[in-house]
């Protein structure tokens, strides 16, 4: 484990990741979702399969999970935070392509800190939060029209986060570089009702969708 430091408004903080060099030039950085935090068995689970292939995975936790609070903190210290751990991973390996990648809520963090000028290779959603459940007129989407780069949507089709989906697809279709990889059944985490399966072992079959795309 390796702590990164991070300059608040509030002041100067840092927050724990886990580093694992790879070997195929490529690092992909994992931001947990909003109730969870980096050790989570399905973020784990993803990024053990991504190092099984070759990627170096940098995964790390928001300053808030650091100071014990389960409620994200404002947006502009998520895009803060994504900004010092990219900076970091370059500190690692200053030739490798860097991929930014997150579980709902720090996928859509990475997004914004990306529309607001964070210099990586792509970005990768695992669950792309569009809307709290429920609320479709609640669209989270003004940034993602401003990204550049490639950017890779893996959603369940049972997500309540992106239903209906008809409005879903009009926000990847607004992306200038975008496309999306279904999981039939999934749900927001992934899982398909009638087959049980260890939430590590979910994440980790999603790490050779990741895999394909990335290495395009």
């Amino acid at each position: 484990m390796v702590e990164i430091q991070v300059g608040l408004p509030t002041g100067p903080t840092a927050v724990s990741a886990d580093w694992s060099p790879g070997r195929n030039g490529t690092t992909v950085i994992v931001a947990h979702g909003a109730g969870t935090g980096k050790d989570h068995p399905f973020l784990t689970g993803f990024t053990d399969a991504l190092g099984g292939l070759g990627f170096s995975t940098l995964r790390f936790n928001f300053p808030y999970v650091e100071q014990g609070r389960r409620m994200p903190g404002p947006a502009a210290h998520a895009i803060i935070t994504w900004n010092a751990v990219v900076a970091f991973a370059r500190e690692q390996d200053a030739a490798a392509r860097v991929w930014a990648t997150g579980k709902s809520y720090g996928g859509r963090m990475g997004s914004m800190a990306v529309a607001d000028g964070l210099v990586v290779d792509g970005l990768v959603y695992l669950g792309y939060p569009l809307h709290p459940p429920g609320r479709p007129e609640k669209p989270r989407v003004e940034h993602l029209p401003a990204i550049r780069v490639p950017q890779l949507f893996v959603e369940g089709t049972n997500d309540p986060f992106i239903q209906p989906i008809s409005q879903f697809e009009e926000a990847v279709a607004s992306c200038q570089d975008a496309r999306v990889e279904w999981v039939e059944g999934g749900g927001h985490t992934f899982e398909v009702k009638g087959r049980k399966r260890p939430v590590a072992e979910i994440g980790a079959s999603l790490a050779p969708i990741v895999a394909d795309f990335v290495r395009r």
